[in-house]
């Protein structure tokens, strides 16, 4: 096999880039724009040691999982790899692939439950950041990057983003047209405009419009906050970020509220969140509803409980949680989140809980302060739900330590959370059933939560 090569193959599988997989002559084949099901005719792009990969020439004979992907970027964007597949394959997909997430650490004997989505395949984002790049013909581009490249696609509506955004974006855009602002140029690290950032509470349906500049001051700064207040009076906070390295990083460290509320508002679970331009909060929050949902149901608390909530953010998890709780005390490593979980907790009249600073890979001063405030204590049950890197082997042999009984488990990368629960399991913990949640329709990402037990514990801290 070698480049340019042109096959005709049946495409047997697809990964979670989106791209098809096919056998020609026993190497593996990753094919673009193939679905599982369809016969296409193939040209080779590239060919490595053990795979190739190569591109879809025609399609011969669709797959019966085909659809429509809706979408006039989406073969270029390569942010939704199952833009052209049915939902109810791309479901089937997902379930597999945690599946086999265990079984790569050799957890075979798992219990996965069907993947629980809240019914949404679009619109559902609540987030939503665009690079801003100077076109070809001289116009302002504002979209998302091309697969593998920093090519802006133009595309201000997103099919995945709440449709709230595509208007205030064009008129960002129209304004710096018309006012000669400069946009970021990443070969001469020059120009203001790099990206534009929006949120918005979708049970509130208040919106953070946040400009990321390379520079400190938006020129006629003003006029920009009348326009768009007067043009979409949901806008009730806009920020300034001032981002002058160079980096892949969207946001800088310094934020500058140039009109309204430093915040905006959601209600989850039926707690009222205050979010800020830093904050983490999950971009889908139908589904992360039924999420939070679950890990309450596995927490199975009784109103007597010690909660201790491990990279709590601004406090979501917890809060959901709380009044089932005797006490809920959180941990999170962001200061500002810290503030803002605690904000939370006050307006909505919580007052046994509290949060506090650490470290959850320093596992020696991670409740430093908490106990410094608190006094000794013992977590009954323990909520995780950390970075797609997952938790270090010393967070998880600490937890028994600790004196915790449970452990609820939330991950958004099913490879370490098997990896993780390999190693609970070898600890003494019993793994329970894992749940799927389809937090990112259209992508290759998918939620998990699940919950440990562990018995004949020796309280040792």
């Amino acid at each position: 096999m070698k480049k340019n090569d042109v096959y005709e193959v049946n495409i047997t599988d697809m990964n979670f880039l989106g791209f098809g997989i096919a056998k020609v002559d026993g190497c593996v084949l990753f094919v673009s724009g193939a679905v599982t099901g369809d016969l296409v005719r193939v040209r080779v792009i590239k060919v490595c040691r053990t795979y190739a990969v190569a591109r879809t020439e025609n399609i011969l004979t669709p797959s019966p999982h085909r659809v429509p992907d809706g979408c006039a970027v989406s073969a270029s964007c390569g942010g939704c790899a199952f833009r052209s597949v049915d939902y109810a394959y791309e479901r089937a997909l997902k379930e597999a692939s945690v599946r086999q997430s265990f079984v790569r650490q050799g957890l075979r004997d798992v219990d996965v439950a069907p993947l629980t989505s809240d019914g949404r395949t679009d619109r559902y984002r609540n987030k939503a950041q665009y690079p801003v790049r100077r076109a070809a013909d001289g116009r302002i581009a504002v979209g998302f990057f091309a697969a593998k490249s920093h090519r802006v696609l133009p595309c201000t509506d997103c099919a995945l983003q709440n449709p709230a955004f595509a208007p205030i974006v064009e008129e960002i855009r129209a304004f710096a047209q018309e006012t000669n602002l400069t946009v970021y140029d990443e070969e001469t690290k020059s120009g203001l405009l790099r990206h534009i950032y929006l949120r918005i509470g979708e049970a509130t349906g208040e919106i953070m419009l946040c400009l990321v500049l390379c520079g400190a001051s938006l020129p006629r700064a003003d006029d920009f906050v009348h326009r768009i207040q007067t043009r979409f009076p949901a806008v009730v906070s806009i920020f300034l970020n001032r981002n002058e390295d160079d980096t892949n990083v969207v946001l800088g460290k310094d934020f500058t509220l140039l009109s309204g509320k430093p915040y905006i508002e959601d209600i989850l679970c039926g707690v009222r969140l205050r979010i800020t331009p830093q904050s983490f909060y999950q971009v889908n929050r139908g589904a992360a509803e039924l999420l939070y949902g679950k890990a309450a149901e596995l927490a199975a608390l009784t109103g007597r409980e010690t909660l201790l909530d491990l990279y709590c953010g601004i406090g979501s998890i917890g809060l959901s949680m709380a009044k089932h709780a005797g006490r809920l005390i959180g941990i999170e490593t962001v200061a500002s989140a810290v503030a803002c979980a605690g904000e939370n907790a006050a307006q909505n009249g919580i007052t046994h809980a509290a949060f506090y600073c650490g470290d959850a890979s320093d596992t020696q001063a991670l409740l430093k302060d908490a106990k410094a405030a608190e006094g000794d204590f013992v977590p009954d049950v323990v909520v995780l739900d950390p970075p797609r890197k997952g938790c270090t082997e010393r967070l998880l042999a600490d937890l028994g330590k600790m004196g915790a009984k449970k452990i609820v488990y939330i991950s958004c990368n099913p490879e370490t959370l098997a990896r993780d629960a390999k190693f609970l399991l070898s600890d003494g913990w019993k793994m329970n059933t894992i749940y799927p949640f389809d937090l990112f329709c259209r992508t290759g990402h998918v939620e998990c939560c699940t919950s440990f037990e562990k018995t004949n514990l020796t309280y040792n801290i």
